[in-house]
């Protein structure tokens, strides 16, 4: 995974082929599709773990917690050890090069958008079973959602441009 994103935060990600990766790598084609279906569920692949580590978190929250509260909790405490997740896999700087390749890279950024509208649905849905409502029936947990986000993407688009690199930064 760090050579794939090495090598796409370097050359580009479109100039990038499979070929390269596995060559970097020393594995074959069929090893590689055996963990990635493709280029772009590489690149995507740390932010899918982050993802995943604030969806456990929202999902302990408890009951009582306001939608807010519970969504701003559950990123802190993902954020408390997210760097640590981060550099397991990756550096965090390698991360935020990783985050401005999406950003500048219209395929991916298309990408992007469509898996953020997915998190968003599930996060959405995840709300609305929290407040027993119906997701289908009631705008409010998508509402909620949508203005979580909003501040999400805006708070990771600085700190995708910022000179810190660091995941404290994102605070």
């Amino acid at each position: 995974l760090r050579a794939a994103l090495e090598l796409f935060t370097t050359q580009g990600y479109e100039r990038t082929t499979v070929d390269e990766i596995v060559d970097a790598v020393e594995v074959s084609q069929r090893t590689f599709f055996r963990y990635f279906a493709s280029k772009e569920e590489t690149t995507f692949a740390v932010q899918e773990m982050v993802e995943s580590r604030f969806i456990e978190e929202l999902r302990r929250r408890p009951a009582h917690e306001a939608p807010f509260e519970a969504m701003r909790r559950a990123v802190l405490c993902a954020w408390n050890s997210i760097g640590e997740a981060i550099e397991e896999v990756i550096t965090v700087d390698l991360h935020m090069r990783t985050y401005q390749m999406i950003e500048s890279t219209p395929s991916l950024l298309a990408a992007h958008m469509r898996r953020g509208i997915a998190l968003e649905n599930q996060i959405a849905r995840l709300i609305a079973e929290r407040e027993g409502l119906d997701v289908e029936r009631d705008p409010r947990p998508r509402v909620a959602v949508a203005a979580f986000s909003g501040v999400m993407r805006v708070t990771g688009q600085l700190w995708g441009k910022g000179v810190d690199p660091s995941v404290e930064a994102l605070r």
